[in-house]
């Protein structure tokens, strides 16, 4: 931050996209011995991390006067290791989500009113818990093919969808702050269907 200071007086734009999270079907359990720092790395580098980097950073936020931040976490916050996705997403790893969404709030209440603190919520994204990583690979067919039902449209993001929704929150969200958008494809309302409509009996 200081070599930033000294080079530009300020800071406009912080994409806090730090995170490390152990995947079930590559790492396993946290009770094996490779895996003995595995909860607290995912701690320290997708909550604590993400933290330290927003302290440091607020006081040259705020400096430039219309700040932006962008914090990127993943759904795992939400639906913890349950359903396909259980696969792909430690407990700790979701806490640790759960609890930068708790951190996007506060900021934005902390930022405001010269530096809005939004979040973009990702789904299975291409190299992100998605194709290109080494757990999406050791999947057996029938499981990656339980995740893409899951999901209402049926498939994965890219890197360059990701890539457009934050500019649309850098540059064009002036009215946003505190906000959640989550970009998954419809994952978490997947798995459940609207009933017909009954005919009644009246």
């Amino acid at each position: 931050m200081r070599a930033i200071e000294m080079r530009y007086g300020g800071l406009e734009i912080l994409v806090n996209n730090i995170e490390r999270g152990g995947m079930p079907i590559l790492h396993g359990g946290y009770h094996r011995e490779v895996n003995r720092g595995q909860w607290q790395l995912e701690m320290d580098t997708t909550l604590h991390a993400k933290w330290l980097l927003f302290e440091q950073a607020l006081p040259l936020l705020r400096r430039s006067g219309e700040s932006t931040v962008v914090n990127i976490t993943s759904i795992a916050g939400v639906i913890g290791r349950s359903g396909p996705a259980g696969l792909l997403f430690n407990d700790g790893y979701a806490a640790a989500n759960r609890g930068a969404t708790l951190l996007t709030e506060t900021w934005a209440r902390q930022a405001a009113p010269a530096v809005r603190v939004n979040e973009l919520m990702l789904g299975l994204i291409d190299t992100r818990h998605g194709p290109g990583t080494r757990g999406w690979d050791l999947l057996s067919n029938e499981e990656k093919q339980e995740l893409l039902k899951h999901t209402l449209l049926q498939r994965t993001g890219t890197p360059e969808e990701v890539a457009r929704a934050v500019l649309f929150l850098i540059r064009d969200a002036d009215f946003l702050t505190g906000a959640v958008i989550r970009m998954d494809g419809g994952y978490i309302l997947g798995g459940e269907h609207p009933t017909a409509m009954p005919p009644g009996c009246l």
